[in-house]
């Protein structure tokens, strides 16, 4: 059994602390992916590409991203989680911001589970698996993906269903035309698939940064040319498109960075009211 963790609380403590209570009570081996603060896009694209690299096998992803300002205040301790079986990879993840936009815009699933942490809590002290002092101090936890997302993954991964209530992805914001990653070469990862903007291989097509010739790989693009190429993250035959600069970094030449939106507005895809939170019920 394997679990990924894409979390933003990804300094070197949270992230030991939460693989070592993952693979305790998951006995799974355990990976951690850290995003930047409060960036639910960056965890969207993460998300895909681990669903893509275990490649629909028995596995789970723990993804949290939840901040507690603005927006957030109005829950209890933080966005609620849900949790939806792709294939058969087990997801708990947030259901704030854009988390999910990317599931939604691929239509991996219809419809997630909402769980509530209390409900969760007081079924797993019901069935002996927390003590009552436990389920009163996870409840209020500042730390839920360590405290709480590793027990209910457990709890799910034996075949056992904690409370929930089901939430159509239709109910989810739509994905921004945006970056969700620039990797380590300065490659800018974006949520574009090539239907978005027409990508045809020898086609110039226009962002809101300007035009850029489509070439089938990285290899095709001349040296010191920016362009637009189909990347290596998405899944299946569904693969995200890149913006790069052969040979050099295309993040700091074009000025991009996580969350910087590519198209225009009149060319965009409709984009919801406060679209960094999705419409749940008060929980």
């Amino acid at each position: 059994m394997h679990l990924t963790i894409i979390n933003d609380s990804h300094c070197a403590n949270a992230m030991a602390r939460q693989a070592a209570r993952a693979a305790l009570l998951t006995d799974a081996s355990v990976y951690t992916l850290g995003v930047p603060s409060y960036s639910s896009i960056a965890a969207a694209g993460n998300l895909i590409d681990v669903l893509d690299a275990q490649r629909g096998m028995r596995s789970a992803v723990l993804v949290n991203v939840a901040p507690r300002y603005g927006e957030a205040k109005k829950w209890e301790n933080g966005t609620p989680f849900c949790y939806f079986t792709w294939q058969s990879v087990v997801v708990i993840a947030t259901t704030g911001g854009y988390t999910l936009s990317l599931v939604k815009k691929l239509g991996l699933v219809d419809a997630v589970n909402v769980l509530d942490v209390r409900s969760s809590l007081m079924k797993m002290a019901r069935e002996h698996l927390l003590s009552p002092e436990e389920e009163a101090r996870i409840a209020q936890s500042q730390f839920r993906s360590f405290e709480f997302l590793p027990r209910v993954a457990s709890y799910l991964l034996h075949e056992n269903e904690p409370p929930s209530t089901v939430l159509r992805l239709d109910e989810f914001p739509d994905a921004p035309a945006a970056v969700w990653w620039v990797d380590n070469f300065g490659n800018v990862k974006t949520t574009l698939l090539p239907e978005d903007v027409g990508f045809e291989t020898g086609k110039r097509v226009s962002l809101s940064l300007g035009e850029f010739m489509c070439h089938a790989s990285l290899k095709d693009v001349p040296d010191g040319e920016p362009a637009l190429i189909v990347g290596s993250s998405g899944v299946e035959a569904r693969r995200f498109l890149e913006l790069v600069v052969q040979g050099g970094r295309a993040a700091e030449r074009l000025s991009l960075s996580v969350g910087d939106e590519l198209l225009d507005d009149a060319e965009a895809p409709p984009r919801e009211e406060g679209a960094e939170r999705a419409p749940l019920p008060a929980t």
